[in-house]
C-alpha cells in the first residue's frame, strides 16, 4: 500500500487548492504526494507543498488518517500553515497535470467537486481531527 500525504490550508474562510484532475472525477485536490522510502510525513508535506504551490509550509495537527483501497492509498492529511513563499505554479512534476493554484472560499468547494460534508468538516475545523476516519468517503472525498 502506498502512502499519500495532504495539506489543508485554510485562510480567511478559505481551502488552498489544485486545479488538478483526480481518481475520483473531481478536478481540484488538495496539494500533497507520495512519501518517498525513508521521508518522514512532515518532510514530505513540506517538500510537496513548496513543489506543488511555492509555498513553505509549518506542519500542523493530524487531521485524518483515510483508506482508499481501489487505489492501494493510505491517505494521510495534516493541517498546514503558510510561512513563506509565493503562491505560484508547480515546479515538480506530478501524475496529473497541475493547472493551477489557488484559495477556495469554503463555501464554494462544492462548486470545485467536493460534497458537502468535506466542505462542512473544513468550515468547523475538522471536529475529529486526529481520527481513523475509514474510507475516503467518510469524509466526503
Amino acid at each position: 500500500m502506498k502512502v499519500r500525504v495532504t495539506g489543508v490550508v485554510i485562510d480567511n474562510g478559505e481551502l488552498l487548492l489544485l486545479d488538478q484532475d483526480t481518481d475520483t472525477g473531481r478536478s481540484f485536490s488538495l496539494p500533497g504526494g507520495k512519501v518517498d522510502p525513508g521521508e518522514t510525513l512532515h518532510a514530505a508535506l513540506v517538500r510537496e507543498m513548496r513543489e506543488e504551490t511555492g509555498l513553505d509550509v509549518e506542519v500542523g495537527r493530524l487531521l485524518y488518517i483515510c483508506d482508499h483501497p481501489t487505489a492501494d492509498v493510505l491517505h494521510i492529511t495534516l493541517e498546514a500553515h503558510v510561512r513563506g513563499g509565493t503562491l505560484g505554479p508547480a515546479t515538480g512534476s506530478d501524475t496529473q497535470p497541475i493547472r493551477g493554484v489557488r484559495y477556495v472560499p469554503l463555501e464554494q468547494l462544492p462548486d470545485h467537486g467536493f460534497t458537502t460534508r468535506f466542505r462542512d468538516l473544513a468550515a468547523t475545523g475538522f471536529p475529529n481531527a486526529g481520527s481513523y476516519q475509514g474510507l475516503k468517503t467518510n469524509i466526503g472525498l
